[in-house]
């Protein structure tokens, strides 16, 4: 089912939100491959749910690990993509192997037009809550200039005005956990697809 812009669905740690994602047309899947963050899965975890899953493209998701590090793990995982959640010097970026995607914290997004990086093919800003004048200016300012992707939460609403005012690459939206084993409840993450679907 077509969206009004990519989705990319963040931290997929499980195998009903696998899933559940790609067969709702999600356009990527991010898995926190970093040991040091919350989340984390190891590769053999992440290659099992990937096997279950097919159309989508598999990203993961880093903050401290090494250029070389990273790209080991991008090879034994056959990741299409990184997302870096921290800054790195151009030099770290250009060792990077895969397209590399790099989070842009929104207490930046002032400063961020005149100091991205040359390199990475996308960049992610997380919104902690609505757009005000200020940010809805540097994001529009933003937008204009590279590949955005922005999460506004699980807020069906607010995605639809984002997606349809602004020139973004896309939207992110959090994956969540399960109940237990193969329980899990879509509800928050059905709103958001369908406020989204093309009419």
């Amino acid at each position: 089912m077509p969206h009004l812009v990519p989705l990319l669905i963040r931290g997929i740690n499980n195998l009903s939100d696998a899933r559940y994602c790609a067969g709702m047309g999600a356009d990527k899947l991010t898995f926190i491959l970093d040991p040091a963050l919350p989340g984390y899965l190891d590769a053999k975890a992440m290659k099992e749910l990937a096997g279950w899953i097919a159309g989508v493209e598999l990203i993961g998701e880093f903050d401290q690990l090494s250029a070389p590090e990273i790209n080991a793990l991008a090879a034994d995982c056959a990741l299409d993509a990184v997302l870096l959640r921290s800054h790195r010097t151009p030099d770290e970026l250009a060792e990077i192997a895969p397209p590399v995607y790099l989070e842009i914290p929104a207490a930046e997004l002032a400063d961020a037009p005149g100091s991205l990086p040359a390199g990475p093919v996308g960049f992610v800003v997380e919104l902690s809550s609505g757009p005000t004048a200020d940010t809805s200016a540097s994001l529009a300012a933003l937008a204009a200039r590279v590949p955005l992707w922005l999460g506004p939460g699980l807020h069906p609403e607010q995605a639809h005005a984002l997606a349809t005012g602004l020139p973004l690459a896309g939207l992110s939206f959090p994956s969540g956990d399960e109940v237990k084993p193969g329980l899990r409840d879509f509800d928050q993450l059905e709103a958001v697809f369908e406020a989204l679907e093309v009419e």
